[in-house]
């Protein structure tokens, strides 16, 4: 099996470069296709929200796009940040662009980007917080190029991005942010970008600051904060992200948006294992993030490929579409939302452009339709494919994740019989196959 796997970290071939001629949009004008405001927490794993039962944070204003839409139990991400990016803008996982390098985007698919394609399908675009794909000092023209009309982001390891934020604004670093907090400036920046473009449709991306702690490797530490001795710890980042969403979702009310918009909220990976809380003796140190969903104490899991790096909170409010307070069992992935961003639309991919996602969008319409029978994460050389219950790892070992989920006890794949014998010639099919997809 190690040899078939070991296929699967073999790179993709080029696509064709689309452009809006090669987009086949519905019949529908563009301006009768919903809005779209995709908001991507950073270091957040389930069990951090109320409306997954989580019981260490107040979030009002996220719990409301649970209670007002729907929730999805099998969402799955990376387990780290930048894998799980590459994925959500392109569709495809990363072993197929060779495992892109930490900070980089693969520059023969910056074409090929959910933001290039919709602006193909007639959405105006921006996005505002961290952009990680690139260094903006060496190329500040980067998010253009991947799709954005407009953009505020932060200079990922070049500055800081909570007090007194380091922002690049359209090509142009702003040196008007001193005593600013940086989510908020993101924030500004995107409710201006949705009243101008109120007549619609645009794709609004929020890819959030919080909750990851601040930049560590600067020749100085990055600021505290007005008249604090130390940084945030992580339960006053979750109170800040909750608030900062509560912002965004006030101004589509009070800009009468609210029912022609889709809020997406997902997150780029688990809870972190422990978050820099401040200086001493000239070293950052850190404190342990644990948390309670229920009456159980979950410790972060970020970099883990168990649940607790992977499995990741997806809701969804779309007025009159997504019935309120509905909760779906459909499995998702990070692979899925180029697909679905562009059936929202509208819009189909260009036909050479070979995804590995697939849309949930029936999910949300509650049509039937075609659903993911397994979905797959991975880290470099190690990852998995997926059911809901069943994990089977490229090294083969395989669990019942549902009786086991810290994955203490492999399953014996000679011995295996009924619903885990089904799951495990899926899965084993699913790993083989996916090298043969491009």
């Amino acid at each position: 099996m190690d040899l078939l796997i070991g296929l699967l970290l073999s790179t993709g071939v080029a696509v064709a470069d689309p452009t809006p001629s090669t987009l086949h949009r519905a019949a529908t004008a563009a301006k009768q296709s919903p809005n779209i405001l995709l908001i991507l927490a950073d270091d957040v794993g389930q069990e951090v929200l109320g409306c997954y039962g989580g019981k260490s944070y107040p979030t009002p204003h996220i719990d409301s796009l649970a209670r007002d839409g729907m929730k999805f139990h099998h969402a799955y991400s990376m387990p780290v940040c930048h894998p799980t990016r590459i994925a959500l803008m392109t569709g495809r996982y990363p072993f197929r662009f060779g495992q892109p390098a930490w900070g980089s985007f693969p520059k023969r698919i910056e074409s090929q980007t959910f933001s290039r394609l919709l602006q193909g399908a007639g959405y105006a675009t921006a996005v505002a917080g961290k952009w990680q794909l690139a260094l903006l000092k060496r190329d500040p023209q980067h998010p253009r190029r991947l799709g954005f009309d407009a953009y505020s982001l932060f200079g990922w390891h070049e500055g800081p991005r909570y007090h007194d934020p380091l922002l690049w604004q359209n090509g142009r670093q702003r040196q008007d942010l001193q005593g600013k907090y940086g989510p908020d400036v993101y924030v500004d920046f995107l409710v201006d970008f949705m009243k101008r473009n109120r007549g619609g449709p645009f794709l609004a991306y929020f890819s959030m600051a919080l909750c990851h702690d601040v930049t560590d490797d600067l020749p100085q530490p990055v600021p505290f904060g007005p008249g604090k001795t130390r940084y945030d710890s992580y339960a006053e980042m979750a109170r800040q992200m909750d608030r900062i969403v509560g912002r965004l979702l006030t101004a589509l009310d009070q800009q009468r948006l609210r029912d022609n918009t889709v809020v997406i909220f997902t997150t780029d990976n688990g809870t972190p294992k422990r978050s820099i809380a401040g200086v001493r003796n000239g070293q950052f140190y850190r404190e342990p993030v644990v948390s309670l969903r229920g009456s159980q104490r979950i410790a972060g899991g970020k970099g883990n490929l168990r649940d607790d790096g992977t499995r990741v909170p997806l809701l969804v409010r779309w007025p009159r579409v997504t019935a309120a307070g509905s909760e779906v069992d459909g499995l998702v992935d990070s692979s899925d939302f180029l697909p679905t961003l562009l059936d929202l639309a509208g819009a189909q991919p260009p036909a050479d452009l070979a995804l590995d996602g697939r849309s949930f969008s029936p999910l949300l319409r509650a049509r039937p339709g075609p659903q993911r029978r397994w979905c797959y994460a991975g880290l470099g050389g190690r990852h998995w494919v997926r059911t809901k219950r069943f994990k089977l790892y490229r090294d083969g070992r395989f669990f019942d994740v549902a009786s086991d989920v810290n994955e203490r006890r492999p399953l014996d794949q000679a011995t295996v019989t009924g619903n885990a014998k089904a799951a495990l010639n899926l899965l084993a099919e699913a790993l083989v196959g996916l090298q043969s997809k491009r």
